[in-house]
């Protein structure tokens, strides 16, 4: 079994950032670009619209490369693209993620379960050492810590 890293600690997906901003910036960039190039007879509105439109592009990819996982002392903060979830250890029952999940899926203790986009599974190596570290975690802080 892993050992449980240090507190606080954060695990987050690196290609997504990174493929989330820089199309953001290229978007973003393109869309103002056109807007000054664009014909004559596209009017003010126009051109402010097109600007506006690569913002809004931008932020939806934002929200998807902020996500990630914070466990500190008192329990975890899952922060998924459009929702934060604050839990505490007990409240975390258990995390699984099968080959081909896109993020592990958080069990809780009232019988639901949320995802963890903050571990993106297409980064395979990465996804997996931070699973691991998760799940040492849980099972030296959650209330649930029978061996698999």
């Amino acid at each position: 079994m892993t050992e449980p890293p240090a507190l606080p600690t954060v695990w987050r997906p690196r290609t997504t950032r990174l493929v989330a901003y820089v199309t953001a910036g290229v978007i973003l960039l393109g869309l103002i670009a056109l807007a000054v190039v664009v014909a004559p007879q596209f009017g003010t509105l126009d051109r402010v619209l097109l600007v506006a439109f690569g913002a809004v592009c931008a932020w939806i990819l934002h929200m998807l490369a902020r996500c990630r996982v914070a466990a500190d002392e008192s329990g975890l903060t899952v922060v998924n693209a459009f929702r934060t979830r604050r839990l505490e250890w007990p409240e975390v029952v258990d995390v699984s993620m099968t080959v081909g999940d896109p993020w592990p899926t958080l069990d809780l203790a009232d019988g639901t379960s949320i995802g963890a986009m903050g571990i993106n599974g297409a980064e395979k190596a990465l996804a997996a050492r931070q699973l691991a570290e998760l799940e040492a975690l849980l099972h030296s802080r959650g209330e649930a810590a029978e061996p698999r």
